[in-house]
């Protein structure tokens, strides 16, 4: 039998910020675990003294965990401890290494465990994600990891072989066969598909437009996350993507969703594109702008959205820079 420990705090003390929080915990605890409730012994909750609306254990029976022992008990005033906090411990018969979990505000309750400087930018195409995340890597001396470039080198390996992106039961059969690799050559990442430097090729419309419809497909996106979140589990770095807050690091402890009028972008991606000695206009790139945001919202496994806690940036009217400080000053707060 091992004990796995939680804990995570709510800004307001109502019934939905509870329900929310105890959903996110358990969630989490289940996912970093490994576990289902059918793993589980038994679930022990205690709230501090300043939550009163609503007992956890009932948001946790609302949350889906119907069939394991529960118990919630309020804890004493503590001078200077840490407010509306809600803990658990979790008694598992699992055998696999235990992964205790410490979310939002309850993070500072250990160190050891959020040591890491995880920084999520989730947001549409042009929306600058890419710019602003090497930019803040540079800025805190961490690694940038561009997980968009790996999906378009799944999407290229399956042009390549002429396989249909959108037949999943082909795209299934390939993946595997897939080797996708991140190497970091003078401070840049380099994007390796079968032990080729891609880096280059991946940046064409046609492989942008590919890599929305296989990050669709579960087995893609499974490869892929799985590969994410060892990295910044191993070491501070910034990803950004179209679901980094909302499912590859849905606990990290910086969230940022960036976006900006589709024209905008559209002239962003433009000016990329020319610079790189494309053939573009402005009204094809506008198109695939507006048709990647529908295929991207629209997906069906982890669509593009805001995260819950995420802070939103519209970049529209902003140069970089500000986008830059702003952002790096919201990380400053929380440190």
């Amino acid at each position: 039998m091992k004990a796995i420990r939680g804990a995570i705090t709510i800004d307001r003390d109502t019934p939905d910020d509870i329900k929310i929080a105890v959903k996110e915990l358990l969630e989490q605890i289940c996912t970093l675990n490994r576990i289902t409730e059918e793993n589980m012994i038994y679930i022990m909750f205690s709230n501090t003294a300043d939550i009163h609306s609503y007992y956890p254990a009932k948001a946790a029976r609302e949350a889906g965990f119907f069939n394991v022992p529960l118990f919630s008990s309020l804890e004493p005033e503590i001078e200077g401890a840490l407010k509306k906090c809600i803990r658990v411990m979790v008694l598992t018969e699992s055998e696999l290494k235990t992964e205790h979990v410490y979310l939002r505000k309850a993070a500072n309750l250990r160190k050891d465990l959020s040591s890491k400087l995880n920084i999520a930018l989730d947001g549409p195409a042009g929306s600058g994600k890419s710019t602003v995340a090497k930019k803040i890597a540079e800025k805190f001396n961490i690694l940038y990891l561009d997980t968009g470039a790996m999906y378009r080198a799944c999407a290229l390996k399956f042009i390549k072989l002429k396989i249909d992106i959108k037949n999943k039961s082909e795209v299934k059969k390939i993946i595997n066969q897939i080797s996708v690799n991140v190497k970091y050559i003078d401070g840049t990442q380099h994007t390796f598909l079968d032990g080729i430097d891609v880096s280059d090729e991946i940046r064409t419309n046609e492989i942008s437009m590919a890599a929305s419809t296989v990050s669709a497909h579960e087995c893609v996106r499974s490869k892929m996350v799985e590969l994410q979140r060892n990295i910044a589990k191993n070491m501070s770095c910034v990803l950004d993507g179209r679901d980094i807050g909302t499912n590859v690091l849905p606990d990290a402890p910086f969230k940022f969703y960036l976006t900006a009028r589709p024209e905008i972008r559209a002239e962003r991606r433009l000016k990329e594109n020319l610079s790189k000695g494309l053939n573009d206009n402005f009204e094809s790139v506008l198109a695939d702008i507006i048709k990647r945001d529908e295929q991207d919202k629209n997906r069906p496994i982890a669509p593009l959205k805001v995260a819950q806690d995420a802070i939103l940036v519209d970049t529209s009217d902003m140069s970089i820079d500000q986008v830059i400080n702003f952002i790096c000053n919201k990380i400053q707060e929380k440190i």
